[in-house]
């Protein structure tokens, strides 16, 4: 990643790896992110801890009714919706002035100082990666940029020996995704297949069973502004004319979380007709 964000020898290469990767797969794992080992393992360790406390002392950050916020399972709408066989935490560590402390736990003792600086890290290259797509893309890239400035959520997840690597779906056939150490995978997402008006593409992914080895997960998935407009940006319909609907990311983020989770199918709801 530092040669894309560098006035260096080889940036353009990397743009260009970038932007096939958004256009091809919709999915890229991603190294020399800036983000310090230390901050990593120090977020993996405290998220063991918690998730090792007995249940009655994590159900002291449990959801409450009408509220994605918490541990427990969110997300589920539908008697038909398949459960995740784990534990998760889901929070939204920005905006800062909008954090919910009693969702986050206070043991361990370090998690709530070692979340919020991982945060923050995680903030800084998703503003990063999202300025070098928009670049790709012919935008201003703090147009994009400042849609994201101050949204964040972080899932995190706790998967005992059932489930395995992450794998992807591509032509309708499902490949796998081997991890590499200290990288991170990065998944481009609806809004963004939305905003780039159909260049970039959104992959559906999921996890497969492994009986001997538990997991860890930590998904941190980066919103557009309440009051910003999640539909194809205006600089990339004046050609071709915009392929997907418009609404506020309020809108959308509450269609999300109402929403069945089935593959694609809210993605294809947002597409316009021919």
């Amino acid at each position: 990643m530092s040669k894309l964000v560098a006035d260096q020898p080889g940036q353009q290469d990397e743009l260009d790896k970038l932007h096939l990767a958004c256009k091809e797969w919709g999915f890229f794992l991603l190294i020399n992110h800036g983000v310090l080992g230390e901050a990593i393992e120090n977020m993996k360790r405290d998220l063991q801890e918690f998730f090792k406390l007995p249940l009655e002392e994590k159900m002291a950050c449990a959801q409450t009714a009408n509220n994605i916020e918490g541990y427990g399972q969110a997300f589920v709408i539908s008697e038909e919706q398949k459960l995740d066989w784990g534990d998760m935490l889901f929070l939204l560590p920005n905006p800062i002035s909008q954090r919910n402390m009693r969702f986050w736990p206070a043991n361990p003792i370090s998690f709530r100082t070692t979340l919020d600086k991982y945060s923050s890290e995680l903030q800084g290259v998703a503003l990063s990666l999202l300025r070098s797509m928009a670049v790709n893309l012919g935008v201003d890239p703090e147009e994009l940029a400042n849609l994201y400035k101050d949204a964040q959520g972080i899932r995190m997840n706790y998967y005992p020996p059932c489930m395995q690597a992450n794998k992807i779906k591509k032509n309708g056939k499902w490949v796998p995704v081997k991890p590499i150490p200290g990288a991170f995978i990065v998944n481009v997402g609806d809004v963004i297949e939305i905003m780039s008006n159909g260049e970039y593409k959104s992959i559906e992914h999921r996890a497969v069973v492994n009986p001997e080895k538990e997991r860890l997960s930590i998904a941190a998935f980066h919103s557009p502004i309440l009051d910003a407009m999640v539909g194809p940006l205006p600089d990339l319909v004046k050609e071709k004319g915009a392929k997907y609907k418009s609404m506020t990311a309020e809108e959308h983020r509450t269609l999300v979380i109402t929403s069945k989770l089935d593959g694609k199918s809210l993605l294809d709801d947002m597409k316009l007709g021919e």
